[in-house]
């Protein structure tokens, strides 16, 4: 039988709802700078300490609150950005629901100091339990600053699913950003930990926000868009082609200064670079749209991050039309070429033979233990003439099965011929011995020598670094440096020097010896992109994650490469442990028998 029905009390009732709108410090930050941007302030400054967890104070230069009006401040539903349902038609304040500071006030220790523009004197006042327990006059500046301690004292199960103290700390900074790249027209000073991490100009002027935020990187390379109408303003910057990221971090959509979340745009934008990025990389943009609020709807979700256009096919229609208009400026499209590669007088070579001397070549002939490629399909013959070669073949065992699969390669290409190369990436190999050729891609036969070099040499935390002749000097965001420096082991773990260049620049001194001369810069972002937030240390790495996005260090369809090193790629390919598919799973060679190819010419039917 189920238990009865009853009503919950007033205290119960009101921390559910405060956990709709508060469910970490990032949110309480949220609330309370929209709340001193509501109130035209010309200064906002934050400070956390203990990820947000033990300590937030923002403190503002704005309206502050009136004496008489500091104990209806933290009552549900007080508001004085709107007076009825009508007006949440026309809404032009990020806040609007009265619900941030009475939820705040019921899971926190809450302290207020606040001085309205005309009044001489300022009210202190302090709030527990989402009570008033002491209220003072005393003499402060005109604005307010809110001070909160102990935040899910009183809520533990809250609390005590709050994470560690460096991931609340980069959710915090992240929407610390966010307002900040939003409103040029405030300066922001942002404080972690006792220590200045951000400063934002706040002379209005959107290209100095954005370098003080994001960096001059970003400034060399983004495009400014520009759209005006009676109803609408769109300001955009896009990143060029030559200038993406591992994920959607850096991509920042604010709509009369709001910053929300819309997959429509997010979705066009992307579709403007799908084919002039690489696979799994994201564009860089920001957007300022500024609308009439008449045709938008921002009460669609507590945290109000999501809004509605009246008409989003028009905004799409229109950022598309900007994106793809200017991205075709500066983006040139490189034509395909069928280069063969010329060797006179070729002698079939057995590479089994061969033993060249590889600086990079550290991976000895053990066999590691692959989860990853447990079940793994791998090349073996078929009856039909020109299939994948696929064997199934289990490689977290070291019995026969798995010698015998490099023994099929080492077979294979025991006594072929190099012929030529394809499109400067296929390599084509003939075996007149069987009346078979093969074609191999050597960005994937390289993609999987180096992803089993360099998964042996993490484990074994033997990575030898390769010292650069000049540092490379890249340029960080303010998160990105954070990040930076709570993995400093781990980027040195993977054979990165790097050390602090200035405030926010990093000088890459040393990068991980396999690869050879790789893009430093390019590989140091893939790896930053891709880790977590809440990361603690180098054990929770996703350890596959980042070793397949090293091994886009690997040579490249379209990369030019000599005979020698055709020679030795085919040699360290057949000592590999599973020569046959890349780290992702698709194939490195196929082959092609003769009777095949002369069916195809109809010279036998």
């Amino acid at each position: 039988m189920s238990g009865r029905i009853k009503i919950l009390d007033e205290a119960t009732i009101t921390k559910i709802a405060a956990g709709e709108i508060i469910e970490r410090p990032a949110s309480v930050v949220k609330e309370l700078i929209e709340n001193s941007i509501d109130a035209n302030s010309q200064n906002i400054i934050v400070e956390i300490k203990g990820g947000g967890k033990d300590y937030i104070r923002v403190t503002d230069d704005g309206t502050g609150i009136d004496e008489n009006q500091v104990e209806l401040a933290f009552i549900r539903h007080s508001t004085s950005k709107i007076s009825s349902i009508d007006d949440l038609n026309n809404i032009h304040s990020l806040g609007f629901r009265g619900e941030a500071l009475a939820s705040i006030s019921m899971v926190s220790k809450v302290e207020t100091l606040t001085r309205a523009r005309d009044s001489t004197k300022g009210i202190r006042v302090f709030i527990d339990n989402g009570k008033i327990v002491d209220k003072q006059v005393i003499g402060c500046p005109v604005g307010t600053s809110m001070i909160l301690r102990e935040l899910f004292y009183n809520v533990p199960v809250r609390r005590k699913f709050l994470k560690k103290e460096t991931a609340e700390s980069n959710y915090v900074s992240d929407i610390v950003y966010k307002l900040a790249l939003g409103n040029p027209n405030i300066s922001f000073k942002y404080i972690k930990d006792d220590r200045l991490i951000l400063k934002t100009p706040g002379t209005n002027d959107i290209v100095s926000n954005i370098y003080s935020i994001l960096g001059k990187e970003f400034i060399d390379n983004l495009l400014e868009l520009n759209y005006k109408d009676d109803t609408l303003n769109i300001k955009g910057y896009v990143s060029k082609n030559s200038f993406y990221r591992g994920n959607r971090r850096h991509q920042y959509i604010f709509v009369n200064k709001r910053w929300v979340k819309n997959y429509e745009i997010t979705k066009t934008i992307e579709d403007c670079y799908k084919s002039v990025i690489p696979i799994n990389k994201f564009p860089i943009f920001i957007f300022f749209i500024d609308i009439d609020p008449s045709n938008i709807d921002v009460n669609i979700h507590p945290t109000k991050e999501e809004i509605k256009f009246v008409d989003q096919s028009k905004i799409d229609e229109l950022i598309n039309g900007l994106v793809i208009e200017n991205i075709n400026k500066v983006v040139t499209i490189p034509k395909v070429e069928i280069i063969p590669l010329k060797i006179p007088d070729v002698q079939p070579i057995n590479f089994l033979d061969k033993n060249y001397s590889n600086a990079t070549d550290k991976i000895s002939n053990e066999n590691d233990e692959f989860d990853e490629f447990k079940e793994t399909k791998i090349m073996s013959r078929e009856e039909s003439d020109n299939k994948y070669l696929t064997v199934q073949n289990d490689l977290r065992g070291k019995d026969s099965n798995e010698h015998a699969s490099n023994l099929n390669m080492a077979q294979i290409f025991n006594d072929v011929k190099i012929v030529g190369v394809l499109f400067n990436t296929y390599i084509i190999l003939e075996d007149s011995s069987n009346d078979n050729f093969y074609i191999l891609d050597q960005h994937a036969a390289h993609e999987r020598i180096m992803y089993e070099q360099y998964k042996k040499e993490y484990e074994g935390e033997k990575i030898v670094t390769q010292k650069l002749v000049s540092p490379e000097v890249i340029d960080l965001t303010n998160d990105e440096m954070e990040i930076v420096k709570e993995n400093k082991d781990l980027f040195h773990r993977l054979g990165f020097e790097v050390e602090e260049f200035g405030i926010n620049s990093l000088a890459i001194r040393g990068v991980p010896f396999i690869f050879g001369t790789p893009n430093s810069k390019e590989l140091f972002f893939d790896i930053l992109d891709n880790i977590k937030l809440d990361i603690k240390s180098s054990y929770d790495v996703k350890l596959e994650k980042i070793m397949k996005i090293a091994c886009t260090n690997a040579i490249k369809g379209g990369d030019r490469i000599a005979t020698i090193e055709i020679e030795e790629l085919l040699d360290q390919l057949v000592k590999a442990e599973n020569p046959y598919t890349c780290p992702h799973g698709r194939p490195i060679v196929i082959d092609i028998s003769r009777r095949e190819l002369e069916k195809r010419f109809k010279r036998i039917i």
